[in-house]
């Protein structure tokens, strides 16, 4: 009963403060989008607004290591899928992309509304088409020097198994000749379990980010070798976490 409570009221805040944050990345876009065209600075603030919601549940514990190993460069981004909460945490990491999302979340007032105002890109899950103006979209996002985020499993896991990893985010960074960065995510399954808004209790949440690996470490491989490489990278990462 009190998880359920906390989480309840978890929610009230999240919709209360994101109203008045959304007004302030409203502005800040307005002030910035003239000068900032990939919106990084915009992005910051969602990763400020993101990483509040984590503050003030003091019982997440955030460890984040490895971030020496993001250069300016601009990446295919890509991580482990356990939970809802994986979005706030990596957030936390404060490294500017596009995230790739299910259009769903755009549709969440205030929160959504800032997805579309940081431009980051809509996936109908299951949609050819969809699919297909996803990667475009990805492709010119990379273009224009900003990284691209991707859970390649496609959805959270319900056993907390790690799934397949699809080609897609693969693909992209072959086309677009820019590195891989693998970042393992370990602790959000135990914290917020899926299709589950209740507190849970006090849990170790772990983001590692991996050394990236460069073009010319997957030129040869096909799309799928290169997923299954990094899944089992991965794989063995949450093995020892």
């Amino acid at each position: 009963m009190t998880g359920r409570l906390i989480g309840i009221g978890m929610l009230v805040f999240i919709g209360i403060s994101s109203m008045f944050l959304f007004m302030c990345a409203f502005v800040l876009w307005l002030l910035t989008v003239p000068f900032d065209k990939r919106l990084v600075i915009l992005h910051y603030f969602s990763s400020l607004w993101a990483s509040l919601y984590l503050w003030i549940m003091p019982a997440w514990s955030v460890s984040i290591e490895g971030r020496e190993h993001i250069k300016k460069k601009t990446y295919v981004v890509v991580s482990n899928h356990q939970s809802l909460l994986d979005i706030l945490v990596v957030f936390r990491i404060f490294f500017p992309f596009k995230w790739v999302s299910k259009v769903e979340i755009f549709r969440i007032p205030f929160i959504g509304w800032n997805m579309t105002l940081n431009r980051y890109i809509k996936l109908v899950r299951g949609d050819k088409e969809s699919i297909r103006q996803m990667l475009q979209e990805c492709n010119k996002t990379l273009a224009k020097g900003s990284s691209v985020f991707m859970f390649p499993e496609g959805t959270r896991s319900d056993t907390g198994e790690l799934r397949l990893f699809k080609p897609g985010a693969f693909m992209l960074a072959k086309e677009n000749n820019v590195p891989i960065l693998p970042i393992v995510i370990n602790g959000t399954r135990d914290a917020l379990p899926k299709k589950s808004l209740k507190f849970h209790g006090n849990h170790k949440i772990r983001v590692k980010i991996l050394e990236e690996l460069p073009c010319e470490s997957f030129a040869s491989l096909t799309d799928e070798e290169t997923a299954a490489m990094v899944r089992s990278m991965i794989a063995e990462q949450l093995i020892g976490m």
